[in-house]
């Protein structure tokens, strides 16, 4: 009985997901946070400092 009551929660969101995935059109999430990367790697790339690449101390940063 303590099984069937402790995984109670997880069966009924199981068949209620099912449920949803059938009936209604849900947004792939895999493409949708790929989409998300891609556009945050544009902005940062848009937003970045530009690096200084000269090395004019012996290989340390200026």
């Amino acid at each position: 009985m303590g099984m069937i009551r402790s995984s109670f929660s997880f069966i009924a969101g199981t068949v209620c997901g099912i449920y949803i995935a059938q009936n209604y059109d849900v947004p792939n999430i895999k493409a949708v946070a790929n989409d998300a990367v891609r556009r945050a790697k544009q902005i940062e790339e848009r937003y970045r400092k530009p690096s200084s690449m000269s090395r004019d101390d012996g290989g340390r940063h200026v």
